[in-house]
């Protein structure tokens, strides 16, 4: 379980989140929606200690993650993981040496044990026989399922998505959405979505909040979330926010 206790973030004079709080059950599918600069990226970031509370905690299987040693950071970075916006790929290194990476540095895994599982993840995520290409030779889709197999490679239990299918076509967002599902299906991760594609949220997702200014107004399933009386959350989901 994730909770969130009393939850607050400033930067310089810029209040970011005012004291949230929230629970997580374990294999939950979540979603924080809200418009862009709301919170919701430096919240994910909050969660595995990219970022630092300025107060209040992030507990994760009853343990603030805040008093974590190093070692205990790390391996809550092999539990909790993240597939970022922008894919984050090595450029100087093929799809395999990607995936392969937090392997190689966090384990001692030998080198087959490492081909075997970076094998398995890229299967996973349909992409059999690119482990030889390079990331420019991808195309968006391609990158950002080989950032979730690099995610999937320290068998997390928790999945932050920061804007999944931001910038992606339609029929590409399809396919990164079907994705998410089986994962969540499949391995009965936690999966923790950001985003403001909404067609992403009430595929992917059974839980929705939304933040505004810096705490969280509306939360309910997405057939909830689209009949809120809520004005903020009304007209966001019209896109006028």
């Amino acid at each position: 379980m994730i909770q969130l206790n009393n939850l607050t973030k400033y930067f310089d004079k810029l209040t970011v989140l005012k004291g949230i709080n929230l629970e997580i059950a374990d294999g939950e599918s979540l979603a924080i929606i809200g418009p862009s600069g709301c919170g919701k990226s430096t919240l994910l970031k909050l969660l595995i200690r990219l970022e630092e509370p300025t107060s209040g905690s992030v507990n994760i299987d009853r343990q603030d993650i805040a008093r974590l040693s190093d070692e205990g950071l790390m391996r809550l970075r092999k539990k909790v993981g993240m597939v970022f916006q922008s894919s984050a790929l090595f450029d100087s290194m093929n799809v395999f040496e990607n995936v392969a990476f937090a392997l190689r540095l966090h384990t001692d895994l030998r080198e087959r044990e490492i081909h075997r599982k970076v094998m398995e993840k890229l299967a996973m995520v349909e992409l059999e026989g690119t482990e030889g290409k390079m990331p420019d030779e991808l195309s968006g889709g391609m990158r950002r399922r080989v950032s979730v197999a690099r995610t999937l490679a320290s068998d997390p239990k928790v999945i932050l998505y920061d804007e999944p299918t931001t910038g992606l076509d339609p029929i590409t967002s399809v396919t990164i959405e079907d994705l998410m599902i089986k994962l969540s299906r499949e391995l009965k991760v936690t999966s923790i979505v950001v985003t403001h594609v909404l067609q992403t949220v009430y595929r992917t997702t059974n839980r929705i909040l939304m933040l505004h200014e810096g705490k969280f107004i509306e939360t309910g399933t997405p057939e909830e979330t689209q009949k809120s009386k809520d004005p903020v959350v009304k007209k966001f989901i019209t896109g006028g926010l």
